[in-house]
């Protein structure tokens, strides 16, 4: 038998500190299947039991804790089940856990205790050569340079000392690789190890799946360790998922305390926390977990930590002398320590072959393959990685030499590219996805590329498209669904359309069913109406009816409603309800008009509050005005009465004005809601009913709607009725709404009514609303008076408002005041306002001063902020000086900024100059590829130059046709 094996009453466990003995496991079985003929999830069972989630999930697992007597008898009762058998089984499991020595807190629980690490077990990074033990029988003992505090240990230490205190805490250390993230957090837990905590460091079979299957299990007294956590958020099956079970987690009351410790290189912390684009937020869950908790871990050592070093190294730590020697200047010291600069001396004098191959594995890697590279991959990829030369002189043997040559080790630890292994799955796989399990699996041995040389290559590598030998090789060798998606992506922001096509072709003959919607909207716009509809129903077949749903869209926007409805028919046969709702607006009959009345009604009893205004707005088109009002009616009774505002837009849209207004007027009555009279006025306003929409704002406004006061007063004060609109005004100011005062002002403005603009925001700045003394000032300053609108924005700084300082230096740039423009920039930007930093940046540039603002806006960029070098890059671009604007845009892409290229394309774009040039190296490097209007029109842009995309050389691709779909049949 196996070490850490054994048999407990006849069942074989690989773990004692994982598994129940039998009668527990039975307990957990017949708890489970009553909860299954109950028809209750584990949430719902945990509802109505009222107990914690982790202690059902525990007491149904065969490898969580016996549950306690408390908890069997609620959970008998929930499900109905006899109490008498199971506490019975539970007394029995008890007794078999202290007979063979297993303890409650250690079964189930991830992990082992923290003293049995080693550090390099967890990913610390090995420094310098094995030290020599006396005993030659002794295996060479790994040894760790002297440590030195940085201000992140600190961080770490009052988490620590949280966690030892009973509060869960999360830590992220956030920096480059090589830095010393995984060291710090190895040194910070050691406290913990003499009182018992446990260390997990989730792993097999991969590091998501391990998460996400066991955080539920966790106990309290737990380290979770997730080093390079991108491994487990950027997952694009798991990643949100572990993220919400870290944050329930850290919020259960029954798991605290734990202690969870992220490292992550900073793209990905870039990456995991920008906000959200238009078409999505793939990273919501990661971005609200990692929110406050983050701590910057710097490149290099400071002055202190330098000092702190080289006293350790006086002391006899030679890792530490010999690295100070070579990285005392530069400060790399962590960097040093893990073999950096020796990778990088093996990566720029390694021969032609062997530098080929890490440059595929740079390239796989920032493009988002996996950690572990197929060497048949690397292979065939690397020709057009060399030289005419280095190609002519290839052997037979090349490869071998080449892998031979970067397997050899830095300081007996890291080689630029190791031989490394997957391991074997531990579990079972479902017979659904088995075939697609063996798909995901390379065939040949995989390598994996240093983590140093992988930053590397981001950085100097990041401007350049791989060659085709890469994307073909790709094609042919890559089976991970994920690779081949990746690679798609990121071929589609570089403009290689005819790659991305047959990247996700391949993805799809593998089986990965989640590109067939991409493969039918290229069919569908190259005119391929029969491969793109069967590539829909394919994807229907697999339970995904949305892309069958698109293709209908978009037949009826080209204004073929017939093949709409044909398409929609096919996606209604497959039980898509938007189909059938949609297919009941189409076209007319009792038949379509039944069936979809049918689904929403079953939406309405799941739950389902949107289903009910479809169906008002169903029942309304349909003539049935009266049932439309009676569910309308019903809804408002429950709280509901926006169906009362669209009943009462409908009615108005068919010309029932009367019916309209008296359903809005009923909802202001009955249920204290003026929303349906106020949006009933707003649109008799637009068309060009003024006299009835003032009714109606009167309306609202005797029922207490303040927007609608407000509108009143405007009209009044225009009007010329300045006390009464004033008695209004002070009934939205005693509601504390003086900012619906300020917006009325724009109003007024906008109407042309300047006085009485001006008059409202003086109103609105008298109860206390600053803001409005900025707009008041930007009003008199159009009007000239530059003195009026300065006592106005300094009286806006007096009383707190830091965003009154940048116009008030702008003012005084203006007068020829540039110190004191300067000093008022800098006091906002000393009170959080960075743009403040840019508006000194574009300052300094109007005043001659180029290197001035160009250093400074350099200075904003390298702390994270790249408007400045944005705006900089523009000014010179607007001066003629394109090639410094060029300079800067590549400067903030450096920063990872890619706006500035986007708007330098685009402005070019409109002046009507040739931007081939740079548009093709934007193209190289890839571009954000999301629903904003600036990427769009940059695709736009491509589309126009090159329709039909470029050869992975740059060169337009000639025009191509999608190829059939074979693996469908």
């Amino acid at each position: 038998m196996n070490k850490g094996e054994h048999t407990v009453l006849g069942v074989h466990v690989e773990d004692e500190q994982n598994a129940r003995t039998a009668p527990g496991i039975e307990l957990g079985r017949r708890i489970d299947e009553g909860r299954a003929r109950a028809g209750l999830s584990q949430e719902q069972l945990r509802i109505q039991a009222g107990l914690g989630r982790t202690t059902v999930s525990q007491a149904i697992s065969p490898r969580g804790p016996v549950p306690s007597v408390d908890t069997v008898t609620a959970l008998a009762r929930t499900l109905g089940l006899p109490l008498g058998k199971l506490l019975q089984l539970q007394w029995r499991a008890k007794e078999e856990e202290q007979r063979v020595g297993i303890t409650a807190s250690a079964v189930g629980a991830p992990g082992r205790p923290l003293g049995q690490w080693e550090p390099h077990e967890l990913e610390v990074h090995p420094a310098g050569p094995d030290k020599d033990v006396s005993d030659p029988g002794t295996p060479r003992a790994r040894v760790l340079p002297g440590y030195v505090q940085r201000r992140h240990d600190r961080v770490l230490a009052e988490a620590v000392r949280d966690s030892a205190a009973g509060r869960s805490r999360i830590v992220v250390l956030v920096g480059t690789s090589s830095t010393g993230k995984t060291r710090a957090c190895w040194e910070a837990v050691q406290p913990l190890a003499n009182a018992g905590w446990r260390l997990w460091h989730p792993f097999d079979p991969t590091r998501a799946e391990a998460a996400l299957a066991e955080l539920g299990q966790v106990e309290p007294r737990t380290v979770v360790w997730l080093n390079e956590a991108q491994h487990y958020f950027g997952d694009h099956t798991f990643g949100e998922r572990i993220a919400a079970a870290l944050h329930r987690l850290l919020m259960d009351e029954e798991q605290r305390p734990v202690l969870v410790l992220v490292t992550l290189w900073p793209e990905y912390a870039r990456q995991y926390t920008s906000l959200a684009a238009p078409s999505g937020d793939p990273h919501s869950q990661v971005r609200e977990l990692l929110a406050g908790h983050m701590e910057t871990v710097p490149d290099a050592f400071d002055a202190a930590a330098l000092t702190a070093a080289a006293t350790l190294a006086e002391q006899g730590d030679r890792l530490l002398a010999e690295a100070l020697t070579r990285a005392r200047d530069s400060g790399l010291i962590t960097q040093d320590l893990a073999g950096a600069p020796e990778l990088l001396r093996r990566y720029e004098q390694a021969t032609g072959p062997a530098r080929a191959l890490l440059e595929v594995a740079m390239d796989a890697r920032r493009l988002g393959v996996g950690l572990h590279l197929p060497q048949a991959f690397l292979t065939d990829a690397a020709p057009d990685y060399l030289s005419e030369h280095d190609y002519d002189q290839l052997t037979e043997d090349w490869a071998e030499l080449a892998y031979a040559e970067l397997a050899e080790p830095v300081h007996g630890k890291q080689a630029p590219l190791r031989r490394t292994a997957l391991r074997p799955p531990r579990r079972p796989p479902a017979p659904a996805t088995s075939a697609e399990a063996a798909a995901q699996r390379p065939a040949g041995p995989v390598v994996r590329l240093a983590d140093y040389l992988e930053e590397h290559g981001r950085t100097v590598r990041r401007r350049l498209c791989p060659p085709a030998s890469f994307w073909h090789a790709a094609h042919t060798h890559l089976t991970r669904f994920e690779d081949l998606r990746t690679l798609a992506r990121g071929a589609d922001s570089r403009h290689r359309l005819q790659w991305v096509y047959h990247l996700r072709h391949r993805a799809a003959a593998l089986g990965d069913t989640s590109v067939l919607s991409f493969l039918a909207m290229a069919h569908e716009e190259a005119g391929d109406r029969e491969g793109a509809e069967g590539l829909a129903r394919h994807h229907a077949v697999h339970g995904d009816t949305h892309t069958l749903v698109r293709l209908a869209e978009l037949r009826q926007q080209a204004g073929d409603r017939e093949g709409a409805v044909l398409v929609l028919q096919q996606a209604a046969a497959h039980g898509s309800t938007s189909a059938v709702l949609q297919l009941a607006e189409l076209q007319e009959g009792a038949e379509h008009q039944e069936r979809a009345e049918r689904i929403l009604g079953q939406r309405i009893d799941d739950g389902d509050t949107r289903a009910i205004a479809q169906l008002v707005q169903l029942r309304h088109d349909a003539g049935d005005g009266e049932d439309a009002e009676a569910r309308a009616r019903h809804a408002a009774c429950q709280g509901d009465t926006h169906l009362l505002s669209l009943l009462a837009q409908l009615r108005e849209n068919a010309g029932d004005r009367k019916g309209a207004e008296a359903l809005a007027l009923q909802a202001a009555a009955d249920h204290e809601d003026t929303d349906p009279l106020f949006r009933l006025a707003e649109h008799r306003y637009k068309e060009g009913d003024r006299t009835g929409a003032t009714v109606l704002f009167q309306k609202a406004a005797a029922h207490g709607n303040t927007y609608a006061m407000a509108l009143l007063a405007g009209a009044l004060e225009t009007a010329g009725y300045h006390e009464r609109a004033e008695r209004l005004l002070q009934q939205v100011a005693d509601r504390g709404n003086t900012d619906i005062i300020a917006r009325q002002a724009e109003l007024q403005e906008q109407n042309g009514d300047r006085k009485g603009a001006e008059r409202f925001l003086q109103y609105a700045a008298d109860h206390g609303h600053t803001p409005a003394l900025v707009r008041l000032a930007a009003l008199r300053r159009e009007a000239r008076d530059r003195e009026g609108a300065e006592q106005l924005l300094q009286q806006a700084v007096d009383h707190g408002d830091q965003s009154a300082i940048t116009p008030l230096a702008r003012l005084r740039e203006e007068a020829g005041d540039r110190e004191g423009a300067e000093h008022l920039f800098q006091q906002a930007a000393d009170h959080g306002d960075t743009r403040a930093l840019a508006d000194l940046v574009e300052l300094r540039e109007r005043a001659g001063n180029s290197d001035g603002a160009e250093a400074l806006a350099r200075h904003i960029a390298g702390q994270g902020d790249t408007i400045a070098l944005t705006r900089l890059a523009m000014m010179r671009e607007k001066a003629g000086n394109k090639e410094d604007a060029e300079a800067l845009a590549w400067k903030a892409l450096d920063h990872g900024d890619r706006s500035c290229l986007v708007r330098l394309v685009i402005a070019r774009e409109a002046a009507g100059d040739r931007i081939e040039a740079l548009a093709r190296q934007f193209a190289d490097q890839g571009y954000p590829r999301d629903k904003s209007l600036t990427s769009q029109r940059l695709r736009d842009t491509l589309l126009k130059l090159w329709p039909y995309g470029l050869d992975p050389d740059g060169v337009p691709t000639p025009p191509w046709q999608p190829i059939a779909s074979e693996f469908l049949g």
